[in-house]
């Protein structure tokens, strides 16, 4: 069969890209290395019989709320994916045993921070009511093809309308880092501490430049639309996606490999994958990998010299580490009000967020690391066995390649072996057993996943990294993944770059697939 796109990986991105090109009426084949589609998106029964985690990606905020949703989301829902909610997406614990939760109602968020400190609910209802106030030029910039007559008439709109002075000074605003944005702007250190880990999961900390734009999204994202997860397991939205492109003419091939990206006469021609099959691309081939897997083995001596020498000084962020437990009963929280909680950060806020990063940053195993811990089997009863139930834990500031403890206290020898992962596993539990009443004694199994792990999984981890490269303002908007990059179009004719690595960036928002399909002739 002759396809007309050949679109290299299975994530998000990829199955968005094939879900709009096969209903544009596009011959589409999607190819994956592993067995399953989906990348990140992958449910198992990592511990138990019974017990479904997610073992790497969960919450689908940036996805509801996102265009390629709204074009697809009746479709998917046809053919079963289906959401779970919490009216109480967020809150941060900290050691002392207080907490703060963010919900899905403004008024009474606004309440609830004006009793910690009067004038920060005030503050928060105009944080998040400026995402709402500046949503148009906001979400141009961050979900549309920046370099586009639309991005080009979006701010020149925007320069009219404020004034050339006040986009300017705008734009600079928004380039604020969070320490800033909390420390200036609430009085109360609980609001500090529930805001400033998410900046991690922005692939930033607290003191990089504009992180405190990331946040007030975050924080305007969650009380929008919650942190639903899929019923069922995050690898069920993958087998909607696969259903709906095979339903539109597509066709899904998983635990096949591609070994190179054909290219003649400069441009993309087709794949061959390993075993030496070949496979020809009429129109595109679309390529959702790190940049080090696109511009090194996929295209070898083809690989234009601009960009093999800009992938060496590519950088990648963080590792992830993550953490699955069974257990025999729903967690008891010592701190009430948790117990419906989508997702609760235990940090003692920014300088705790910035502590464990900076650990991580050099290498260090976090002395006390920043947790994010997911209660799945709250909003999803169906991920594990009647009176039973999950957490998920995520580690977002683990390092990628080990120099050392900074709490002293386990030996490494330079990598993630399985002794340094349970080591730390354990230090992660010590930290919940502080919290939750009795909690070593309902563990039934337990499975960790160091940033190594993760990597083993999904190639495009690059050491563990889950956000395809740092995030930073130098690689990030218009620089991601290279200076040189105009939307995801390559220096290849006919081959397009998408992923976490290409704009705008992580999360299960599917932007860089729907963008780059959207953008085909």
């Amino acid at each position: 069969m002759a396809f007309d796109h050949v679109i290299v990986g299975g994530g998000i991105n990829s199955l968005v890209a094939a879900a709009v090109l096969s209903g544009r009426g596009g011959r589409v084949l999607l190819i994956e290395r592993a067995d399953h589609p989906g990348g990140c998106m992958l449910s198992a029964e990592a511990t138990l019989p019974g017990f479904t985690h997610d073992v790497m990606a969960a919450t689908f905020v940036l996805f509801i709320t996102g265009p390629a949703f709204a074009e697809l989301g009746a479709d998917l829902a046809r053919h079963g994916l289906e959401f779970c909610h919490t009216p109480h997406p967020t809150a941060v614990l900290r050691p002392d045993g207080s907490s703060v939760v963010l919900t899905t109602d403004r008024a009474a968020n606004v309440a609830a921070f004006n009793a910690l400190a009067p004038g920060d609910g005030d503050r928060h209802a105009a944080d998040v009511g400026s995402i709402e106030a500046n949503a148009p030029l906001l979400f141009g910039l961050l979900g549309g093809p920046l370099w586009s007559l639309a991005t080009a008439k979006l701010l020149a709109r925007e320069a009219w309308r404020r004034g050339a002075r006040g986009l300017a000074a705008y734009l600079g605003e928004a380039l604020a880092p969070a320490r800033g944005w909390l420390e200036s702007g609430y009085a109360s250190p609980a609001i500090h501490a529930l805001h400033a880990p998410w900046t991690l999961h922005c692939g930033l900390s607290p003191e990089d430049t504009y992180s405190a734009q990331m946040g007030k999204v975050v924080a305007f994202a969650l009380e929008a639309a919650g942190a639903p997860i899929v019923k069922g397991g995050a690898g069920r939205a993958a087998e909607a996606f696969r259903k709906l492109i095979e339903e539109r003419g597509g066709s899904v091939r998983t635990g096949v490999e591609v070994e190179r990206i054909l290219v003649r006469g400069g441009r993309a021609a087709g794949v061959r994958l390993a075993g030496g099959e070949e496979i020809a691309a009429a129109k595109s081939v679309v390529a959702s990998v790190a940049p080090g897997q696109l511009y090194g083995r996929l295209l070898g001596e083809d690989a234009p010299a601009p960009e093999r020498q800009a992938v060496k000084s590519y950088r990648h962020g963080r590792g992830d580490f993550q953490l699955h437990y069974a257990l025999d009963r729903p967690v008891k929280w010592k701190t009430a009000g948790l117990e419906k909680v989508a997702l609760v950060h235990l940090t003692d806020g920014i300088d705790a967020v910035s502590k464990s990063h900076n650990e991580a940053t050099r290498g260090l195993l976090p002395e006390t690391p920043t947790l994010c811990v997911g209660q799945p089997s709250v909003l999803d009863p169906s991920r594990c066995p009647d009176g039973k139930a999950i957490l998920w834990i995520q580690v977002p500031d683990a390092p990628r390649f080990i120099k050392g403890d900074a709490a002293g206290g386990i030996a490494t020898a330079g990598e993630w072996d399985e002794t340094v992962r349970e080591a730390f596993a354990d230090r992660i539990e010590a930290i919940l057993c502080n919290h939750i009443e009795d909690f070593k004694e309902t563990v039934l199994a337990r499975r960790a996943y160091s940033p190594a792990d993760l990597a083993a999984l999904n190639v495009n981890l690059v050491g563990g990294d889950p956000y395809g490269g740092a995030c930073t303002i130098d690689q990030f908007f218009l620089w991601r993944p290279f200076p040189g990059t105009v939307n995801h179009r390559t220096a290849v004719k006919g081959l397009y770059h998408i992923g976490a690595s290409t704009h705008p960036g992580p999360g299960l928002s599917g932007a860089s697939g729907y963008l780059a399909a959207k953008g085909m002739a």
